[in-house]
């Protein structure tokens, strides 16, 4: 089984390479700034690295289309340049370099098979104030299989996931329990417990936290992830990445 060459850019903007190609998941490239609207965004870091550096892309990844924290001005530019960009069948209405996938529904690409997965970007219910959001999964032959989890805030969703692919070997899973006072306590993306959570129903997988810093609308801290992991003497399940370095998962 080969490693993933793997760097994040900041926020949920993760580029790795698998099967020979290049993915890359939520496209994000802004300097810091405000994203005026109903909700105020506030983006507090730039990117560890510009989309120039990462050379040619050839699939991206992207949860959804409606939050400028997964999306934003840059990212939305970027996607005409890319050969492939899988979303939701919602973002593909939007977007038309998407293209649309329901849940489980599969496209390959090269030697890799990419499942769309359910994600809830809130609490029960959520989709009609947040909108429609996905993960994926990725597999291919002599290759970890990979799940990666967008904005997803539910824990049983990872166990139905797990239930279907019970090989997953890295997770990469969207943090920072984002809450922008929507839902009340209720986070839109997990939390340094969840996390916690979805890391055991993942058996043995690798987990790099990924969309835990940057933005002012975290509510928890990548270190309060981390100490939750220490805690209950899981640390050694965590691969925290700098952003800006590239580094060998699996």
């Amino acid at each position: 089984m080969t490693q993933i060459s793997a760097l994040l850019v900041g926020g949920p903007t993760l580029h790795f390479t698998y099967a020979g190609l290049s993915f890359l998941t939520d496209p994000t490239f802004d300097e810091p700034r405000v994203y005026e609207g109903p909700i105020s965004l506030y983006k507090l870091t730039g990117p560890a690295v510009p989309a120039s550096a990462l050379g040619a892309i050839d699939v991206v990844l992207l949860s959804h289309d409606q939050h400028d924290d997964n999306l934003d001005i840059a990212g939305r530019a970027l996607l005409d340049e890319v050969p492939l960009v899988l979303g939701t069948a919602d973002s593909a209405t939007r977007i038309d370099a998407i293209t649309g996938l329901s849940p489980w529904q599969q496209h390959r690409v090269g030697d890799v098979v990419v499942t769309a997965v359910p994600a809830l970007h809130g609490p029960e219910g959520a989709e009609a104030l947040s909108g429609f959001v996905t993960g994926f999964v990725l597999e291919a032959a002599g290759e970890p299989t990979v799940y990666v989890s967008g904005d997803n805030a539910s824990v049983d969703l990872v166990r139905e996931i797990a239930d279907r692919f019970p090989a997953i070997a890295v997770a990469v899973l969207f943090a920072g329990a984002a809450n922008v006072g929507r839902f009340g306590d209720a986070d839109l993306t997990l939390n340094a417990r969840t996390a916690l959570e979805a890391a055991e129903v993942l058996a043995d997988a690798v987990i790099v936290p990924v969309h835990a810093e940057g933005w002012f609308h975290f509510s928890e801290t990548r270190e309060r992830l981390v100490g939750m992991f220490e805690h209950a003497g899981r640390s050694d399940r965590l691969r925290v990445l700098t952003a800006g370095e590239r580094v060998t998962i699996g």
